[in-house]
């Protein structure tokens, strides 16, 4: 149905006159006829008696004029449903235990009148996808190919460099270590069973792997945190990787030990992205909370993969 002569039809039934009801949609009174006409055609019915004092309701044009305005109501409120900065933005954090979560959750203390819609999407494939279908306003990925090779209208900021810490239990070598560095981690088995070929973080712990010469096994189902962190704990050869943001709780008598890494410091390169053309305004305020609180790069003692210099 045409709303535009919907919205026509209730201006003349209010106003009770044709050229009032032109003066208030600021179109001619021909333009205010030919509308009317148009919808009494499509309902097949009269709506309207003209009169020399104006035009008046019929039996017809009183029973739909309820329903039309719930028409036009039901039009501003899918109408503000997108309005910029009227709905949640939608953010992909990868998981909810994960550094870009805790970055969130630090914009959203930062601004607690905003509305957040948080998901989790697989990969970066996945969530450029979603970026390009509309799906998501943006997502926290590494980014593994220079910006110029995004596509077209997706654009990204790195946004956060996250130390990689060694997560062992009481009874390994470096159990008591203050902290280790990535070379005297050579012949030590890392397992890290969470990790896909083809992924952003396959992506950066091969190459961790491949500059310092490490043993990072994946081998095994990866059943969750909870099972990976109960073998660290009772094992005396396995540790793995973990980001220092990274939320883990476990009881107090496995005794687990995060150990950082130095000298240098493997960190995660995570980036914002999001479509150069989305509006949102909640999305403006989290680009500029991140760059005024998060935003850095790596200096001398840091390591990251050659792709995301």
């Amino acid at each position: 149905m045409d709303l535009d002569a919907v919205r026509t039809f209730v201006a003349a039934a209010d106003a009770g006159r044709f050229q009032d009801a032109a003066a208030t949609l600021s179109i001619t009174q021909q333009a205010v006829s030919k509308r009317i006409a148009a919808l009494e055609k499509r309902l097949g019915v009269q709506l309207f008696t003209r009169t020399p004092r104006g035009a008046r309701l019929t039996i017809d044009g009183q029973a739909f004029l309820p329903h039309a305005r719930a028409l036009l109501q039901a039009e501003e409120r899918a109408v503000a449903s997108v309005r910029p900065g009227s709905r949640a933005l939608r953010v992909d954090v990868i998981g909810r235990r994960l550094a870009p979560a805790v970055l969130l959750h630090g914009f959203h203390r930062a601004h607690p009148d905003t509305e957040l819609d948080v998901v989790t999407l697989f990969d970066a494939d996945a969530a450029v996808a979603a970026l390009r279908a509309g799906t998501i306003d943006a997502s926290f990925r590494a980014v593994t190919v220079p910006s110029r090779q995004l596509p077209d209208g997706i654009e990204a900021l790195r946004v956060y460099d996250e130390p990689v810490q060694l997560l062992t239990g009481p009874g390994h070598p470096f159990a008591a270590a203050r902290s280790v560095t990535p070379a005297q981690l050579a012949g030590h088995r890392i397992w890290m069973p969470g990790i896909v070929d083809g992924t952003e973080w396959a992506a950066f712990y091969d190459a961790l792997a491949a500059r310092f010469g490490l043993t990072i096994e994946a081998t095994g189902p990866d059943f969750g945190t909870e099972p990976l962190v109960d073998t660290i704990a009772d094992s005396a050869v396995l540790a793995t990787f973990v980001g220092a943001d990274t939320r883990l709780v476990w009881p107090a008598d496995q005794d687990l030990r995060r150990i950082p890494l130095r000298d240098p410091a493997p960190v995660y390169p995570h980036s914002l992205l999001w479509r150069g053309d989305n509006p949102h305004p909640t999305l403006t305020a989290l680009r500029a909370h991140l760059a005024a609180t998060h935003n850095q790069r790596p200096h001398a003692q840091t390591w990251t993969p050659d792709w995301a210099q």
